[in-house]
């Protein structure tokens, strides 16, 4: 257990029987009352993103998450296989909790699996990757002084849209939370 007070980015509380993570916490003292913790929770099993407030000094259950650091192996069609680096115990996630986290993973990358009594809660990757753009259309040689935007296909079948100056075959930078072109990776 653990007071209102103790929120913290990233952590998961057990609210009426469901797990909810922090996205975000303010503290907010009015000019009367006493003071309130507004959030934002995020469901684990849905997704879906609720606003909460809370009285300040209120007992919150957090739900005990183990984040370890595995390496994905492969997809036999049915799962995704993760693998502990440390163990080699390996772990099979369904594709509905890996979610989008598919449009970024790579045979042999690592991420962070989250479980809570033994359950997959979610799949976390580094804020960014380095792909390789197997297709998209050549740029126009007038197009480069603008900022105009083309789609491009990436290694793991992703589409995201790049610059007019981006060639097919070269390694960019990607920001696995909103699908964004980060620049291109330097040799």
């Amino acid at each position: 257990m653990a007071t209102t007070n103790d929120l913290k980015n990233g952590m998961v509380l057990n609210l009426d029987g469901q797990l909810w993570q922090v996205i975000w916490f303010q503290h907010h003292k009015p000019g009367k009352g006493g003071a309130v913790v507004r959030s934002k929770l995020r469901s684990i099993s849905s997704g879906k993103t609720v606003d909460r407030t809370f009285n300040a000094d209120v007992k919150v259950e957090v739900a005990n998450v183990d984040k370890r650091t595995m390496q994905y192996l492969y997809n036999d069609g049915t799962s995704f296989v993760f693998m502990d680096t440390g163990t080699y115990e390996q772990l099979e996630v369904s594709p509905e909790v890996v979610g989008d986290a598919t449009n970024f993973l790579l045979e042999n990358q690592e991420a962070i699996v989250a479980t809570n009594e033994g359950t997959v809660l979610y799949i976390e990757l580094p804020a960014s990757v380095e792909l390789e753009v197997q297709y998209t259309e050549p740029g126009l040689q007038g197009d480069r002084s603008t900022g105009g935007t083309k789609p491009a296909t990436l290694e793991t079948g992703h589409q995201i849209s790049v610059p007019l100056f981006i060639t097919t075959g070269e390694r960019i930078k990607v920001d696995t939370r909103d699908s964004s072109y980060l620049g291109r990776v330097s040799s």
